[in-house]
């Protein structure tokens, strides 16, 4: 019989926050067109994700994919660290 693969979903966003042990806060910015204007804006949404050794930190990019869930707010894990904060 043939396998059925599951889909993971996965958002690329920046951590805005990692001040909660082994949580950290990315924000995902979209770019969608108005409906009515017809311009296009940024929406953006944040999502607790889990960060098992507490490796990212504020102003990095990363790859988190959906999960079970974790806690009442966090149902997404890190996946991959994209890209270091510049400081």
């Amino acid at each position: 019989m043939s396998e059925i693969k599951k889909v993971v979903r996965t958002l690329t966003g920046r951590v805005v926050s990692d001040k909660m042990n082994k949580t950290v806060t990315v924000l995902v910015e979209r770019r969608v067109k108005h409906p009515v204007i017809g311009k296009v804006i940024r929406m953006s949404k944040k999502y607790h994700a889990h960060d098992e050794n507490n490796e990212c930190h504020e102003g990095d990019t990363v790859q988190i994919e959906e999960s079970r869930k974790l806690s009442r707010t966090k149902a997404w894990t890190v996946s991959k660290l994209v890209e270091r904060a510049r400081v």
